[in-house]
């Protein structure tokens, strides 16, 4: 359901959003964030429309700061994995 690099990422990433590790392996890792309903989205126009739907107050936040909100992991390849937790 999600890609290799946003499974991988989470996996290597998952300290910027929990205070403790929720996957110790890809597959928990996978299994995460099917269970909590990750979102894999392309552009950051994406992501705020994401967060406009969804209700966020975000009309103040630069492109920077919205990349760096401890949802928005960020992928290698330049899309973005948003981890609700």
């Amino acid at each position: 359901m999600y890609t290799e690099e946003s499974v991988e990422t989470f996996l290597k990433n998952q300290g910027q959003l929990f205070d403790e590790a929720v996957a110790s392996s890809y597959e928990e890792a996978e299994e995460f964030l099917e269970d909590c309903m990750a979102v894999e989205l392309k552009t950051l126009k994406e992501v705020r429309a994401y967060f406009d739907e969804a209700g966020a107050d975000i009309s103040g936040m630069t492109d920077e700061e919205l990349e760096d909100a401890s949802e928005v992991f960020v992928l290698p390849s330049g899309g973005y994995l948003l981890v609700e937790g």
